[in-house]
C-alpha cells in the first residue's frame, strides 16, 4: 500500500517516548513493504539535521522548518477562541500546503496519522481510509495538570483540557478508525461515544539494547529516568525527594538517588543540595547510571499511557516501584512483576522491602524482563498495528458501501 504518515513530532530520532513509537510504526510499515511518505515538523536547524535518518525507512519524507516563537503566537492567538492553543502549536501553514502537494501526488491507499494535534492536515481528506492514532488522549492529562497548578493557571490547563477533548471528539468522527496504546486510553475514548471504531496496540521496548548487565549494582541506590522539563516527571520528583526519601533514610542512612533527565528545572537541579541525592542532567548513555541502581521508582501522580521508563527499567532487569496510576499503561501485574504505591509510606516500605531481601530484588528483576519480553515487544505491538490498518481500510469500505 501507499501510505502517506504525519505525526506533530518528526519520528526520528527515536529519542523520546511519542517519537519512539512513531518511529516504529514507519519502521514497521517499510519493513512490511509498504510505500511511506513521512510528513512532519522540526523545531530547528540541529533538529533538521537529526531527522535525515528516516531516509532510510521510508519512501519520501517532507520536513518542515519551524519557527518556535512564531509556534507560541499561534498557540496564544488562540486562547480567546474554542481552538485548543496546543492545535495551534502544532500548526503550520507550509506543512498544510505540503501536505496538500503529497495527496495530489500520490494515489495513497491509507493515511495514518500519529497524535491529534497532526490530524488538523487531513480533516477535510474524504475519499481515503485514515486511522488516527491517539497514542493517550491528551486532553486527560491537561485536565489532571489542574490540581497541580495554582490559580490562575489552573483556569487555563482546565479551558485548555475541555476544549481539547471537545476537539478529539470531533476528531474522531472524521477518521475510519482510531487507537491508543494503552486499553486505558481506549476506555476514555470509547467513553465519548463518537461512534466511531476504535482499536489497541502497545507500546514497545528494545530489549536488546536495554537488557540486564554483569555489572554490580550499588547497594540502596535508587533511580528515576525521565525528561525533567516534562511537568509530571518534576511533581513527582521533588514530592519524592522531600516526602519519601527521608522516611527511607532514617533506617538506611545511606541511601543514594540519581535522577537521570535531560532539562532539569531549577526545583529539580535545587535537589542536588539533598543529602544523596545526584541530579545527572543529560547522559551518554542511561543504561550506565540506571545498572548502578538496585531498584527503579517512578512515582508519578499525572501519568496517562504507557511510561517508556517503566518498560526500559523492566527490560534492563531492575524492580520498578510505581504509582498505581502509571502502572495502568504498562501489561503487567502489581505484585508479580513490577510494585506498586500510593502514599510515602507505601512507596518507602516497598523501596526498603527490596534493599533488605536479595531474592525479592532478583524475583522482580526477572519477573520484570521477562513480562516486558512476552507483553511489550515491538513486533508483536506492530502486528496489531498492522491489523489495525487492515480494520481501518474495511470500516472506509462499509462507510462507502452504506453511504
Amino acid at each position: 500500500m501507499k501510505i502517506l504518515f504525519l505525526s506533530h513530532r518528526f519520528p526520528y530520532p527515536p529519542t523520546r517516548g511519542d517519537k519512539i513509537r512513531s518511529f516504529n510504526m514507519v519502521k514497521y510499515l517499510h519493513e512490511t513493504g509498504h510505500e511511506v511518505v513521512v510528513a512532519s515538523l522540526s523545531r530547528s536547524a540541529e533538529e533538521t539535521g537529526q531527522c535525515q535518518g528516516i531516509k532510510d525507512y521510508c519512501h519520501e519524507f517532507v520536513l518542515c522548518e519551524i519557527n518556535e516563537t512564531v509556534q507560541n503566537i499561534r498557540m496564544v492567538s488562540r486562547l480567546l477562541s474554542s481552538d485548543p492553543s496546543s492545535m495551534g502549536y502544532f500548526y503550520s501553514g507550509e506543512l498544510q500546503k505540503e501536505v496538500n502537494i503529497l495527496l495530489k501526488k500520490y494515489d495513497f491507499d491509507i493515511v495514518v496519522v500519529f497524535s491529534s494535534s497532526a490530524a488538523q492536515y487531513v480533516e477535510h481528506v474524504t475519499d481515503i481510509p485514515k486511522m488516527l492514532d491517539f497514542c493517550d488522549m491528551d486532553s486527560q492529562k491537561w485536565l489532571a495538570y489542574v490540581d497541580y497548578k495554582k490559580w490562575p493557571i489552573s483556569k487555563g490547563y482546565a479551558l485548555e483540557g475541555r476544549k481539547l477533548e471537545a476537539d478529539e471528539k470531533r476528531l474522531a468522527k472524521l477518521f475510519d478508525l482510531c487507537t491508543c496504546a494503552t486499553d486505558f486510553e481506549v476506555e476514555t475514548l470509547e467513553q465519548y461515544k463518537t461512534g466511531v471504531a476504535t482499536g489497541y496496540f502497545p507500546n514497545g521496548v528494545d530489549s536488546e539494547f536495554f537488557k540486564p548487565t554483569e555489572a554490580q549494582y550499588l547497594k540502596n541506590r535508587i533511580c528515576f529516568v525521565g525528561r525533567m522539563d516534562y511537568y509530571p516527571n518534576e511533581v513527582c520528583i521533588v514530592n519524592f525527594c522531600h516526602d519519601v526519601l527521608p522516611i527511607i533514610r532514617e533506617k538506611y542512612p545511606d541511601v543514594t538517588f540519581k535522577i537521570i533527565g535531560a532539562a532539569p528545572p531549577m526545583s529539580v537541579m535545587a535537589l542536588n543540595e539533598l543529602p544523596g541525592v545526584t541530579v545527572t542532567g543529560t547522559v551518554d548513555d542511561i543504561r550506565d547510571h540506571v545498572h548502578t541502581a538496585e531498584v527503579m521508582v517512578a512515582p508519578l501522580v499525572i501519568a496517562r499511557g504507557t511510561q517508556n521508563k517503566i518498560l526500559e527499567g523492566m527490560a534492563m532487569g531492575l524492580p520498578v516501584i510505581s504509582s498505581h496510576l502509571a502502572a495502568r499503561g504498562v501489561d503487567a501485574v502489581i505484585g508479580e512483576h513490577i510494585l506498586g504505591a500510593t502514599t510515602p509510606e507505601e512507596y518507602a516500605n516497598e523501596i526498603m522491602s527490596i534493599f533488605s531481601d536479595v531474592q525479592r530484588r532478583n524475583k522482580f528483576a526477572v519477573a520484570s524482563r521477562e513480562r516486558v519480553l512476552s507483553h511489550h515487544n515491538w513486533p508483536h505491538a506492530m502486528e496489531l498495528l498492522g491489523e489495525n490498518i487492515e480494520k481501518t481500510v474495511l470500516e472506509f469500505n462499509k462507510k462507502k458501501k452504506a453511504g
